[in-house]
């Protein structure tokens, strides 16, 4: 399945180099991050980002994996949603 846009989500301890790692990937696979919002709550860092990924040169689920073993790789979670998916269940 591929998507024109979709949101990734962080979460995890807290440690330096998270958004640098994400944005840097994503930046290499020609995906243009819209729009990030990013805190730490007690600790936990939390990462919503909006990515464009119709010109991205990697297969969504290879994103999906991607993202997924690179989260893995340092502890934490991520997860990758369709926009319209997320849009699709706000209308419910």
């Amino acid at each position: 399945m591929t998507m024109d846009r979709a949101f990734i989500v962080v979460l995890g301890a807290d440690q330096k180099g998270i958004i640098a790692k994400i944005s840097s990937m994503l930046f290499e696979h020609d995906a243009n991050i819209l729009d990030v919002q990013q805190k730490v709550m007690d600790g936990i860092f939390v990462m919503t980002l909006l990515a464009d990924l119709k010109d991205c040169t990697m297969a969504t689920e290879d994103l999906r994996h991607t993202l997924e073993a690179m989260g893995k790789e340092i502890g934490l979670t991520v997860m990758l949603q369709s926009e319209k998916v997320i849009k699709a269940m706000q209308r419910v």
